[in-house]
């Protein structure tokens, strides 16, 4: 049997690897995948696969110029990290709320290394990363962000660019939203801590003998712990929320 020959008109190719660039850039940023746990090889299978699924609805790449098509790639790499990031400002609401509860807790002091994010991490902002993008793989919720990025295909076309202007617009919203998200989930823990350090600081000035504050240790982690643990049982809820606004951003810095 001889070989096979498989032909291919080059606008379809050209058109097929600019949609992959932007997915692949898109996932590199993106959470869930943008975690160290999700191998390189699987990164660039999901984006070939979305990319040989959306080329045949796309406009043809027509300009068959060296130096239009490496303009090209930058700005589908430009636009596809672009899109990951204002996804990911709204699931970085998870990461800095776990990171509140450490600083306020006390647990800052046992930062280690966390392969995922490739950063120092305390334990509950490791813990609650790890919850986040676990239920964002079992809620079917990345389904939902990769349809959003599938969906930018239709409001900016491969040889368009994104409006600076709306972009800035979205991000700034997003990194606001980020913050309220990230005080919902951590605020009450934050506000019993305070209301704690200032029960001792009471304590101490009455009974100085006592050494309140050798005691707000332990209590402090116990409050924490219980308080954290409440938090924690709302995070489905709140991942789900976070998807939403994701997609929102997503969709909000296109035209």
């Amino acid at each position: 049997m001889g070989p096979v020959d498989v032909t291919v008109a080059t606008d379809v190719l050209v058109t097929t690897m600019l949609a992959g660039v932007r997915v692949v850039a898109f996932l590199l940023v993106a959470p869930p995948f943008a975690q160290k746990g999700v191998p390189g090889t699987v990164k660039v299978a999901i984006a070939m696969g979305i990319a040989l699924a959306v080329s045949p609805r796309l406009e043809r790449f027509g300009d068959g110029s060296t130096g239009a098509f490496v303009t090209a790639l930058v700005l589908q790499a430009v636009t596809g990290a672009a899109l990951g990031f204002a996804v990911s400002l709204a699931f970085s609401a998870v990461q800095a709320a776990g990171a509140l509860l450490d600083l306020v807790g006390g647990f800052q002091m046992a930062a280690a290394y966390d392969p995922l994010s490739a950063t120092m991490a305390g334990p509950l902002q490791r813990f609650y990363t790890l919850t986040a993008m676990t239920l964002l793989f079992v809620s079917d919720g990345y389904q939902v962000v990769l349809s959003g990025l599938v969906r930018s295909f239709d409001a900016v076309p491969l040889d368009a660019t994104l409006d600076l202007d709306r972009l800035a617009a979205g991000l700034t919203a997003g990194l606001s939203q980020m913050v309220v998200a990230a005080l919902q989930v951590a605020g009450p823990l934050v506000v019993v801590l305070f209301l704690a350090d200032v029960g001792l600081g009471l304590l101490t000035r009455v009974a100085p003998a006592l050494n309140a504050f050798a005691m707000g240790f332990p209590l402090k982690i116990l409050l924490t712990l219980v308080m954290g643990s409440l938090a924690y049982v709302a995070l489905p809820g709140v991942v789900e929320t976070l998807t939403g606004q994701g997609v929102d951003l997503l969709t909000g810095v296109t035209p």
